[in-house]
């Protein structure tokens, strides 16, 4: 097994005891992504802007990791109000193109730093 954690400065830096990513040989499993900023580490404001954001940070990732939003296979988006569930797909349409990676989308009480989404992946490389 060839595992290595992936890391950069163009996404967030981890509020806790986890890496951005960890690839296991040709899969990458990427952490769970907010709408945080990445330079300053603060909340962006407003469901459309983090959705946005989460979906940029997960780019970066993904890029850190040698890849794309193209090779995610698997998506989980955690919301604390499902009505914005609408507004996720419409968003996604635009960082994802068909066919579209399988996905879960849970209703959640809260996330961290009173985020209103969060998301994380799982991407196969090569």
């Amino acid at each position: 097994m060839n595992k290595s954690i992936i890391q950069t400065l163009d996404a967030p830096a981890a509020i806790g005891t986890y890496s951005q990513a960890v690839r296991v040989d040709h899969t990458v499993y990427l952490s769970g992504q907010i709408g945080l900023d990445p330079a300053s580490m603060q909340l962006v404001d407003g469901i459309e802007t983090q959705i946005h954001q989460v979906f940029k940070n997960l780019a970066a990732v993904a890029t850190a990791a040698g890849g794309s939003l193209a090779d995610v296979v698997k998506l989980n988006v955690f919301l604390t109000d499902l009505g914005h569930f609408p507004k996720v797909n419409e968003i996604m349409a635009q960082y994802f193109a068909e066919p579209y990676p399988a996905r879960a989308a849970v209703g959640v009480a809260a996330l961290p730093r009173g985020a209103l989404v969060e998301a994380d992946a799982v991407m196969v490389l090569g």
